[in-house]
C-alpha cells in the first residue's frame, strides 16, 4: 500500500479522503453530513492509503496545542477492510509524527474499534462519550511503543 498525504482541501488526496469518509461515515454509519463535514478540513493534514492506485483508507490529522497530534476520521472502504490497510496507515502517521518531534498522539475511537487501536499501541483513557450518535473513547499512543 502506498501512503500519500496532503494539507488542506485543494488537492487530489483530499478528494479521495473525502470520498472514503462520505462512503463510510455518511452512507454506511448514517452520520449527519453536517457533523462529518465540519468545515475544518482546510486546516488539517489528510492521509490516504492506495492499493493499485485506488484509495482504500484515510485519516485526518489535527495539530493541537502543546505539540500534540489528534488522529481523526479514520475510515476504510468496505471491500478493503480486514486487510491491514488502516493499521499500515496509522503506523505511517505515527512514524511521521515521531520523526517530526510530536510529543503526544491521541484519537477518539469508536468503542467498536478500540481493540484495533490497542493492537497499534493506543491505550484507552477516561470515560466513554457519545459523538454523532456513536459511543467513543479517547485513546493515547503509549510511550512504551515509542
Amino acid at each position: 500500500m502506498e501512503c500519500r498525504r496532503a494539507w488542506g482541501k485543494l488537492n487530489p488526496c483530499y478528494d479521495d479522503a473525502l470520498a472514503i469518509r462520505k462512503a463510510v461515515f455518511i452512507n454506511e454509519q448514517g452520520i449527519d453530513p453536517k457533523l462529518e463535514l465540519d468545515g475544518t478540513d482546510e486546516d488539517k493534514m489528510h492521509y490516504v492509503g492506495y492499493v493499485a492506485d485506488e484509495p482504500v483508507t484515510t485519516a485526518r490529522l489535527d495539530m493541537l496545542a502543546g505539540n500534540r497530534l489528534k488522529i481523526q476520521r479514520v475510515a476504510t472502504v468496505a471491500d478493503a477492510r480486514k486487510k491491514g490497510y488502516a493499521g499500515t496507515l496509522i503506523q505511517q502517521i505515527i512514524h511521521d509524527a515521531e520523526a517530526s518531534g510530536v510529543a503526544h498522539i491521541e484519537l477518539d475511537a469508536q468503542v467498536t474499534a478500540l481493540d484495533f487501536y490497542r493492537q497499534l499501541g493506543f491505550v484507552p483513557v477516561g470515560e466513554t462519550f457519545m459523538e454523532a450518535g456513536i459511543e467513543h473513547q479517547t485513546a493515547e499512543y503509549a510511550a512504551s511503543h515509542r
